[in-house]
């Protein structure tokens, strides 16, 4: 490919595809996919596509939306793809292409899906857990190269991959490190120096003045967090420490496609039969801007990440922590995710026991007013320098920079050309099946309704 200012160092064309809204309000994968793009397109000429909708702009990239037809008039421009979540599923053609195949595969969905998914009944519960699991192993099977977000996630990646066959003797022979097929590359911590533009809780959210204890619950609100146990804790402790408050940054995601979790619910309704609604706990039922959330960050003292002791958590990425790492903000998490050893071992606050309220108590207790806060603030802004975006995404750069399809490519295409389109066409007519019997069971409702109020 000529050189040309268009072309920077004759670099390859490189389309990222995310399944997710890209707006003002993002969501993780909308995120990292922006993120992505900032940093390839100073090595290459880039474009990010939603499959959902798009409404940013930036001066180094185009940023579009897609149907099917768009996306494929997209893929014939690019050399590589990069894609995350249903694309390839949704999208099935883009499997059989020559184009080079980027799989990003940082959020194990369908670990996720065992507890998103209890909030759609047995029947659909099953269907999307086994929707997730056909998902990703379509992209595993056809992906010349593979990322992921943590070393422990790589390993269960090459799990999948070997129940694949995609730990071949070509794949072997060509790196016996097998990196050459799936490597790091984790979220970042953003590279801009954290200023504070307004404040977005402290006398910004009446009941929070400047001189409170702001504790930050820095994301969405899911099945699989617990913020059943901080609420609880939180309680207990403004019993003593009223200036203790606890502020839900986030409850309403900014896909509409993606509902209100079960656990969200559950947490609002906590705080309303403790009391604690409006005088100790704050919940910002809509979606901080993504170029606003360090005003919230800075007005916080503490950043808090609680979860259960579920299998999601062991193979986990807390995006959240990433922020708290940038605003410098002491952390305090629960056990068992990627993130526990590293604010232990690095002094960046606390780590608790899962669903332990006495120790959470303790824990915010130590860290808000015994502990020395600006040592911590400083671990945690040293730390997060050590996990940059332009750290992060160095494996996906170099692979960019030198494009190539795995040395199993021609394996990898094995099945038949119809295969896919043979295993979309199942998946479709399994969701016409889950909705006809919600259906039904509707109108069984429906009906009774009608009998009990003699119409």
């Amino acid at each position: 490919m000529p050189d040309s200012p268009a072309d920077p160092l004759g670099a390859q064309h490189v389309l990222i595809v995310s399944p997710d809204t890209l707006g003002r309000k993002m969501g993780g994968p909308a995120i990292r996919a922006w993120e992505m793009a900032k940093r390839l397109a100073a090595f290459a000429p880039v474009r990010l596509v939603s499959v959902k909708e798009a409404t940013l702009a930036h001066e180094a990239f185009e940023v579009l939306s897609a149907d099917d037809d768009e996306l494929r008039r997209q893929v014939a421009w690019a050399d590589v793809v990069i894609a995350q979540g249903e694309v390839f599923t949704l999208h099935p053609w883009l499997n059989e292409t020559d184009v080079v195949i980027v799989a990003d595969v940082y959020d194990p969905l369908h670990l996720e899906a065992l507890e998103s998914a209890r909030d759609e009944g047995p029947e659909g519960r099953r269907f999307l857990v086994g929707y997730c699991v056909d998902m990703l192993s379509t992209q595993l099977r056809r992906a010349d190269f593979v990322i992921c977000a943590s070393e422990k996630q790589r390993d269960f990646w090459l799990g999948h991959l070997g129940a694949l066959g995609r730990i071949s003797p070509e794949g072997y022979d060509d790196d016996h490190s097998l990196r050459n097929l799936i490597d790091v590359v984790p979220f970042g911590v953003s590279d801009d120096h954290p200023s504070q533009t307004r404040h977005g809780i402290r006398d910004a959210e009446d009941g929070i003045g400047p001189d409170d204890k702001v504790v930050l619950w820095g994301g969405g609100v899911y099945n699989w967090f617990d913020p059943l146990t901080l609420i609880r804790a939180v309680h207990q402790l403004t019993r003593r420490r009223p200036e203790v408050k606890l502020y839900f940054l986030g409850m309403t995601y900014p896909n509409p496609a993606v509902r209100e979790s079960r656990m969200a619910v559950e947490a609002v309704r906590l705080a309303d039969e403790l009391g604690l609604t409006g005088t100790q706990v704050f919940f910002n039922t809509g979606w901080t801007d993504y170029d606003d959330r360090i005003n919230f960050l800075l007005d916080a003292d503490v950043g808090v990440s609680t979860h259960f002791d579920h299998i999601e958590t062991a193979f986990s990425f807390r995006t959240r922590i990433l922020d708290y790492l940038w605003a410098g903000l002491p952390i305090i998490a629960t056990d068992g995710d990627a993130f526990a050893p590293m604010i232990r071992d690095n002094g960046l606050g606390r780590v608790v026991p899962a669903q332990d309220v006495g120790a959470l108590v303790a824990a915010l207790e130590e860290v808000l007013f015994e502990a020395d806060g600006a040592a911590l603030r400083e671990n945690a802004r040293a730390f997060g320098r050590t996990m940059s975006w332009d750290r992060s995404l160095r494996p996906l750069i170099e692979f960019c920079r030198s494009p190539r399809h795995a040395a199993d490519f021609s394996a990898a295409l094995g099945l038949p050309p119809d295969a896919h389109h043979l295993r979309h066409i199942e998946v479709l007519e399994a969701k016409i099946l889950q909705l006809d019997d919600e259906l039904n069971q509707t109108r069984e409702q429906l009906s009774s309704a009608r009998r009990q109020n003699g119409l």
